[in-house]
């Protein structure tokens, strides 16, 4: 039984000294009897809480940084009107810093027979499956005396999805791409081109794509045009190790490398390519395979949204196994992965030409703008202390990509909030290069 307010007096009745009150309970009630008795009958009129019915409906998903609506509905069983508050528990990470008091406890009166709806608005701060915990209601009598308390499991889950805020990017990079696909004509062929039309020669057309059998048909210097072909395999590799668990200010590492993903893939479906995910530490951690251009970007959003990092070393060795082994020959592998020069040079260097034999190779990593700023920094000695650590931070980074360079791997190295149009600035001069 659960006392409130209204039975401040008994409790302090009962931190008095035994001597004082009584030589017993008894004695303790005998003196109360009327509240006493007013607090047993306000118990005995509270409504049960085992009876009470619970069903849940809503939001099932939410993308990191919304509102997400949950909707509990309490059936009252019971011949007695239900005066309660209640608790619908969920972890600490389904709201925003100090706001779980106010949104998870609702006040709740149900005559007898009745129900009503309760909606608790989720505002999760992390990525991943977020699971009701239980529902706690306390019973108070008709005189707010006294109450009855009780807990129920009634099981509800929130998937919060990845926020994708680069998708703002996405229509500036697609007018890219309609230049790229035959609408401006390319005048440079690569082994990703293929033959599209001829048009009029202009003055400042590459002499090279004059087709001469054409011209000597007609009056006027043809120019032969090349679109960029479809239907070109990429694979995407997340590195899920110790290395993508830390933050660059606000966002985790991994965090930078999915919505890079996300716009990496909403862009080359688009363009008419396929695009697979691998997450690989020491095993594979999510993969989304063989999914057509319409049904991809959702099933890359619904792998990506549970996915943590591990901390533990990344075997480079068997991510590129995993990697070859999902991969036709002739793709773009990209790796988002760290720039340290440690687990560079001792894993990645030495599996590169595996990779690089048979495809295109990108790795992308997520640079630390605060280093820069450490790097301007000047004016007192810790400044310049700094400085001189974050100058050399930086030109371990740039030899680390000049050594994946000179294995001819294309690098992409920027910060969280560059990444993802940087990378797709990449994917598209991959095209227009014909390499792709």
């Amino acid at each position: 039984m659960a006392l409130t307010g209204r039975t401040a007096l008994i409790a302090a009745l009962g931190s008095l000294p035994v001597a004082t009150l009584a030589p017993s309970w008894t004695g303790i009630l005998a003196i109360n009897a009327p509240l006493s008795l007013a607090i047993l009958c306000d118990y005995a009129l509270a409504a049960p809480v085992r009876k009470l019915q619970f069903t849940r409906s809503g939001d099932t998903t939410v993308r990191l940084g919304e509102g997400a609506e949950v909707q509990l509905t309490v059936t009252n069983t019971s011949r007695r009107r239900l005066r309660a508050q209640l608790r619908d528990a969920w972890p600490p990470s389904s709201w925003s810093a100090g706001t779980e008091q106010a949104a998870s406890r609702h006040p709740l009166d149900v005559p007898a027979g009745e129900r009503r709806r309760l909606t608790t608005l989720l505002r999760p701060s992390r990525r991943g499956d977020r699971r009701a915990e239980r529902v706690t209601v306390r019973s108070y009598g008709p005189l707010g005396l006294a109450a009855r308390q009780g807990s129920h499991s009634v099981p509800w889950t929130v998937r919060v999805l990845p926020p994708f805020t680069s998708r703002k990017h996405l229509p500036s990079r697609l007018a890219r791409l309609r230049e790229l696909d035959g609408r401006t004509s390319m005048l440079t062929r690569g082994e990703g081109t293929e033959f599209d039309s001829l048009r009029p020669y202009v003055p400042g057309d590459d002499t090279r794509s004059i087709d001469w059998r054409a011209t000597a048909r007609q009056s006027a210097v043809a120019v032969r045009t090349w679109r960029p072909e479809r239907d070109r395999h990429i694979l995407v590799v997340l590195d899920t190790g110790r290395t993508s668990a830390g933050r660059v200010g606000d966002v985790p590492r991994l965090d930078a490398a999915m919505d890079a993903t996300l716009l990496l893939t909403a862009l080359a479906t688009r363009a008419g390519d396929r695009v697979d995910l691998l997450a690989y530490d020491r095993r594979v951690r999510a993969r989304v395979q063989g999914r057509g251009s319409r049904e991809v970007l959702s099933a890359m959003v619904a792998a990506l949204a549970p996915l943590d990092s591990e901390l533990v070393e990344t075997d480079a060795r068997g991510l590129s196994a995993a990697a070859l082994a999902g991969a036709p020959r002739s793709s773009l592998i990209v790796l988002l992965t760290s720039l340290d020069a440690a687990p560079v040079e001792e894993g990645l260097l030495p599996v590169l030409p595996q990779l690089t034999q048979r495809h295109t190779v990108l790795v992308a990593a997520v640079a630390d703008p605060h280093i820069e700023k450490m790097a301007d920094a000047r004016g007192t000695v810790d400044a310049v202390y700094e400085a001189a650590a974050a100058t050399q931070t930086r030109a371990q980074r740039y030899r680390t990509a000049e050594q994946l360079q000179r294995q001819g791997v294309v690098v992409v190295d920027a910060t969280p909030d560059n990444l993802s149009p940087a990378l797709a600035d990449a994917y598209l001069a991959l095209k227009a290069a014909g390499r792709l």
